[in-house]
């Protein structure tokens, strides 16, 4: 099983140097060639909140035994007993064009995901029990065509994300202080979420914070459909916070271009909007930050499976149109994609801020209080 694992990682691995090359030699279409599949999208049976009572439906919930998102590094661990609940979205970790979503049981697809779990998700278990669900995500191929299938792929996988949120409402009870969390893939169904079950809701004040990382959130025509602000302050709760992470020279134009091209939550076009851009090392909102205010960076080992966290080396300064600019390359691993994007490594770069952040939100974020009416039925 190990040696089969370390084969998984080899091939991914291979996968991103050879569309790194593919990209800088021969563009995009090269690209959609190889990984936008060529079937129709195919119309599945929905999945139900009922279902995500099973813990084999989560990569990570705190019933769960080798829980990944439970990893940490030398000199940290989770807390004992969490105060808040973590809901986090993994990012895509189905890479084949065979179908446009992903099934539940494929191992290969659900290692990756483990492995996204241990270096993101891992950032908050000291803040809170922290919740993965197993998701029909769509396959990285979607995001490199504007064809409706697509769209429809991703449909899917966001009604997969919904039903686990509804299940993992149930059963964190009423009260309970949430962080939302998302990267990627994970992070565009969560801006949905934030939409259709947050906004506007009482839920919205049990919100700690939203962390939408990795995708992009224009201040101008998306952020007031969220229903919570962006991050200002670092102790600041009930907001949300977002960056995208690009080292030095920095050509950021697929993003731009695609962003460019799309319109936002209210309708109107993105182009030439700013997007949020929050400074993982300040907490706060257009900021820049040295090396040394870094409080840890994790430096992955050769198979993936640990790593070490190593202080002051990276820092970050949100830039132009809203990106954060990682400065001089950091050797942190193999999966840097085209234009110095840092992509891969978007919590993992700043993972002992982010921890840091998480909790001086949940410190600052205060109880809902409760109605006159609902007070006096309870006695």
């Amino acid at each position: 099983m190990a040696r089969k694992f370390l084969y998984v990682v080899a091939a991914l691995i291979a996968l991103v140097i050879a569309a790194a090359i593919a990209y800088r030699y021969y563009g995009a279409e090269l690209l959609r060639a190889a990984l936008v599949p060529s079937e129709r999208f195919q119309a599945q049976r929905g999945i139900t909140a009922a279902s995500y009572a099973e813990p084999r439906m989560w990569i990570a919930r705190p019933d769960l035994p080798g829980n990944p998102a439970l990893w940490t590094p030398a000199g940290f661990s989770p807390a004992q007993v969490p105060k808040a609940a973590v809901f986090f979205i993994h990012p895509t970790s189905y890479i084949g064009r065979d179908h446009w979503n992903a099934t539940l049981t494929d191992p290969e697809t659900n290692a990756r995901a483990a492995i996204f779990l241990r270096g993101q998700a891992s950032a908050f278990n000291e803040a809170g029990d922290i919740w993965a669900p197993r998701y029909r995500q769509a396959t990285f191929g979607a995001f490199l065509t504007s064809a409706a299938d697509a769209n429809r792929a991703l449909g899917l996988a966001y009604r997969d994300v919904a039903a686990a949120f509804d299940a993992f409402l149930a059963q964190v009870g009423p009260d309970r202080p949430i962080i939302l969390a998302g990267h990627s893939q994970g992070a565009l169904h969560l801006t949905r979420l934030l939409r259709e079950k947050v906004a506007d809701t009482p839920l919205a004040r049990r919100i700690v914070a939203a962390y939408v990382v990795g995708w992009p959130v224009s201040k101008t025509t998306d952020l007031a459909a969220l229903g919570l602000p962006q991050c200002e302050r670092s102790d600041q709760a009930g907001c949300i916070l977002s960056w995208q992470s690009f080292a030095e020279p920095a050509d950021p134009s697929l993003i731009l271009d695609t962003y460019d091209k799309t319109r936002g939550f209210d309708g109107n076009p993105r182009k030439g909007t700013p997007m949020v851009c929050t400074n993982p090392i300040t907490g706060t909102a257009d900021a820049a930050a040295p090396a040394e205010a870094n409080l840890g960076t994790l430096y992955p080992s050769a198979d993936l499976t640990t790593a070490t966290l190593q202080p002051g080396k990276v820092p970050a300064a949100c830039q132009g149109r809203g990106l954060l600019i990682i400065g001089t390359p950091p050797d942190v691993g193999n999966y840097v994609l085209p234009g110095n994007n840092y992509h891969v490594y978007d919590y993992s770069l700043f993972w002992a801020n982010v921890r840091a952040d998480a909790g001086r939100r949940l410190a600052a974020w205060t109880p809902p209080r409760k109605s006159r009416r609902a007070r006096v039925s309870r006695r």
